[in-house]
């Protein structure tokens, strides 16, 4: 059974916005007592959190689908919907979340790091709020807007200073037990270590974190063997330890050469050529092993290498290892520019800033206008298109943005039609300049005069109203024999 996962897919869902109550207040001896319909709640967000106690993204791999709450939504009496609780997902210290593209969204590490993944949607305004000195009683509300759906990559990067890298069955796993307190599991056949593995090691005042990486074999770069999932763990360190095997029992293979493969894996992966590096010549306590590291440490040593000859099973050349280790570590905190606080960069918009765009394009040779902009965009969503008093009040609120003004300058004429949003998902209706605009047009709640085709709702109430007045006419008109 899978135990350890690094990378995951992951489709996180906000929750949507609660819409808002059209109401109005009513009691005994006030019929009308103005509106009083409560605003919708807030979807809940998706939040990203580093908590240490997480060490895998195995959580996510079995359940990859993940959803806040929705907003609930206004009632009347003035009663604001509650809002949709926030889902608060624990992640690894050194998880990258990504998008499907491969660009970075973010670098999670040091705990308590959050990121919202996917925002929730905006609860909707109730006709209380709607309510103005030219428009008294609205008959609508405006409807909550759906929360961000996300498809996410989480890339898991070990955080440790040091990272052990080398052949399967080199010795890694062992040096790692005896250097921490670290428990791998150890066994005499290659690619016994499958995960990475993390210990603290404590040398003088120095403390710090070391990574047993899984072996490398040539081709890991490019995906052969285990390389290829685990090089991203090697990432993040600040020096890189060969660990070389004196006491091989293949042929075909020797700690120079050895070295030279895993380097020019580490070269193809990329990013990791200013990293130190020490070579540790493991197995010494085998006769074999200890000739053979005589003979290949002058070569190395004239490469430039610091060289250790080590044995994890009778502990010899350990001190030496771990106090060397804790001083490139030193040095390498040292280097690292300090952290300043953060500071807070305010853009204020330009003045000529119309907050959206209008742009003509041709559709089966007619003309389409299309409006982009983040208010024209939000506005669409809240809208109740059954309702014609919303859709009059929409055509409002675009009309003193200036909406209107920039299709007339865009050469858009009556009938033309015009699109509010992209190209997937946007709202497409024939423009009509206004003539009159606002609350002098309103008739009954929920209608407006402006729109030619009125809700059907609307319609069967002037029908019955039209069929009252011509029988009260027949009626009128009846005389008697």
């Amino acid at each position: 059974m899978t135990t350890f996962v690094d990378r995951v897919d992951l489709h996180v869902a906000a929750g949507n916005g609660g819409h808002g109550c059209a109401s109005v207040h009513r009691e005994k001896f006030k019929p009308l007592g103005g509106p009083d319909g409560g605003n919708g709640g807030r979807g809940g967000d998706v939040i990203l959190t580093v908590d240490q106690s997480v060490t895998t993204l195995l959580e996510y791999h079995h359940s990859p689908h993940r959803k806040a709450t929705n907003g609930k939504p206004g009632e009347g009496g003035n009663r604001s919907g509650k809002d949709g609780q926030d889902l608060v997902l624990p992640v690894p210290d050194g998880t990258v979340v990504l998008d499907k593209a491969g660009n970075v969204l973010a670098d999670l590490v040091g705990h308590g790091t959050s990121y919202v993944a996917a925002q929730g949607g905006r609860g909707g305004l109730g006709n209380a709020a709607l309510a103005s000195a030219r428009r008294k009683a609205p008959g609508f509300a405006l409807l909550g807007e759906p929360g961000d759906l996300q498809d996410i990559v989480l890339e898991l990067k070990t955080v440790a200073d040091v990272a052990l890298v080398g052949y399967p069955s080199a010795g890694k796993s062992s040096l790692i037990s005896v250097l921490s307190a670290a428990k791998p599991k150890i066994a005499d056949y290659p690619f016994t270590t499958l995960v990475p593995n993390l210990g603290v090691v404590t040398a003088g005042s120095t403390v710090y974190t070391i990574a047993d990486v899984p072996g490398l074999i040539p081709g890991a770069s490019q995906g052969k063997g285990l390389g290829l999932e685990f090089l991203r763990h090697v990432e993040r360190c600040s020096v890189l330890v060969h660990v070389l095997d004196t006491a091989t029992l293949e042929s075909d293979r020797d700690p120079v050469s050895d070295l030279d493969i895993i380097e020019e894996e580490l070269r193809q992966y990329g990013g990791l050529d200013n990293r130190p590096r020490i070579v540790v010549l493991n197995k010494v306590d085998v006769p074999d092993g200890k000739d053979l590291a005589e003979m290949v440490r002058p070569d190395l040593e004239a490469r430039g290498y610091r060289v250790f000859e080590v044995s994890a099973v009778a502990h010899i050349g350990l001190r030496e290892l771990s106090f060397a280790l804790g001083d490139l570590v030193g040095r390498a905190r040292a280097a690292k520019p300090k952290e300043e606080a953060t500071r807070i960069v305010i853009r204020p918009k330009a003045v000529d800033d119309a907050g959206f765009t209008v742009t003509r394009e041709e559709v089966g040779g007619e003309p389409l206008f299309r409006v982009r902009g983040e208010k024209p965009e939000r506005w669409v969503r809240q809208t109740d298109f059954n309702n014609d008093e919303a859709v009059g009040y929409l055509a409002d609120r675009l009309n003193r943005l200036g909406v209107e003004e920039q299709l007339m300058k865009a050469g858009a004429r009556s009938g033309d039609g015009v699109a509010i949003g992209p190209e997937e998902n946007a709202v497409v209706f024939d423009w009509e300049p206004s003539v009159m605009a606002g609350a002098e047009m309103l008739g009954r709640r929920g209608e407006d005069h402006r729109l030619e085709a009125p809700r059907p709702a609307a319609q069967r109430r002037r029908d019955r109203q039209a069929e009252r007045d011509e029988a009260q006419r027949e009626f009128d008109d009846f005389e008697p024999f």
